[in-house]
């Protein structure tokens, strides 16, 4: 596509911008349709206007793509200078609306979890011995499922969570950095960490304790997967990109859909911290397992609340 094919494809689209910037600049009130086509009105500004720095960086039409995305974005956002209600924003609205338009991605990457943690859970099942191939032998002899819940309300608290957040974080960021791997990196790291919980999973499986693994597992681990899901998919949604990129370029594809995966990372941080906190302060704590189940489904109660409201927030966004 060369500049003047750029320009009679969207034309009419910049000039029903600029137009609903002139009526906002008036102070002129929109009805909630406009609002809601302003918003993609300036969303699709935005990609043009990084296409036309890709390919047509001399161009003037370059210049006026900025001047024209610059203005849409000071009016769209001078309500939200605070970083406070930047935040607001983002949590409340944006980051939901970006996980309910990728949940296909999100819901590819648990499958390859399941699909890892299932295959070694049934490999340890049929033989013990296997844990020390399937996992690490340094790992497997950490594992003793006679002594599981001995040093309960004994451990550093503060110091562990900030360890396995920071661990946790690290795994998503790999899942997520993946995608500049066309994705094969983010499966690798889905499916291995599925492998490390279905093992061992097995392992307390061969000892009877099932009950007791998994309420030492799931108080953080709803949480803590389901943002490593996110990250994942983000991955996944960035790989996919690069390898089918379309009618436009890897490097543009890149530009355009590591945003929106970088985003989709950066929402998964408060569940992270959350997590870390769980399996910190809770899952260690000297509690029973029933109490330990009933975090679990609190938690899971939590995420669900946060993804509806979330969503009600932005579908009424829309129709404002």
């Amino acid at each position: 596509m060369n500049v003047k094919q750029f320009v009679k494809l969207h034309r009419n689209e910049w000039k029903e911008l600029e137009e609903t910037v002139s009526l906002l600049h008036k102070k002129n009130r929109l009805t909630g349709l406009q609002i809601s086509r302003f918003h993609r009105l300036y969303r699709k500004a935005a990609q043009h206007l990084s296409y036309s720095q890709t390919y047509f960086p001399k161009e003037e039409i370059t210049s006026y793509l900025n001047g024209l995305v610059s203005k849409s974005h000071n009016l769209l956002y001078k309500d939200q200078m605070s970083s406070w209600k930047q935040a607001k924003n983002f949590f409340g609205t944006r980051f939901v609306g970006l996980l309910a338009d990728q949940w296909k991605t999100v819901l590819i990457a648990m499958m390859l979890f399941i699909l890892g943690g299932l295959g070694s859970f049934a490999a340890v099942a049929s033989d013990e011995l296997l844990l020390y191939f399937v996992l690490p032998a340094e790992m497997a002899n950490n594992f003793d499922p006679e002594r599981l819940g001995d040093n309960d309300g004994q451990v550093d608290a503060p110091f562990m969570s900030a360890a396995i957040m920071t661990n946790n974080i690290q795994v998503a960021f790999l899942a997520f950095a993946g995608g500049l791997t066309f994705g094969i990196l983010t499966v690798y790291v889905l499916i291995y960490n599925g492998i490390i919980v279905g093992a061992i999973a097995a392992l307390f499986w061969h000892y009877g304790k099932t009950y007791e693994f998994w309420a030492y597992i799931v108080p953080h681990g709803m949480i803590e997967l389901t943002a490593i899901f996110i990250a994942g998919g983000a991955g996944l949604l960035m790989g996919y990109k690069l390898f089918v990129p379309g009618p436009y370029s890897r490097g543009y594809q890149l530009k355009e859909q590591g945003k929106r995966s970088v985003q989709l990372l950066l929402g998964t941080i408060p569940l992270f911290i959350i997590a870390g906190v769980i399996e910190g302060f809770i899952t260690p704590a000297a509690i029973s397992l029933e109490a330990k189940y009933a975090v679990a489904i609190l938690t899971v109660f939590g995420l669900i609340f946060y993804i509806v409201i979330g969503k009600l927030r932005v579908q009424k966004s829309q129709l404002q």
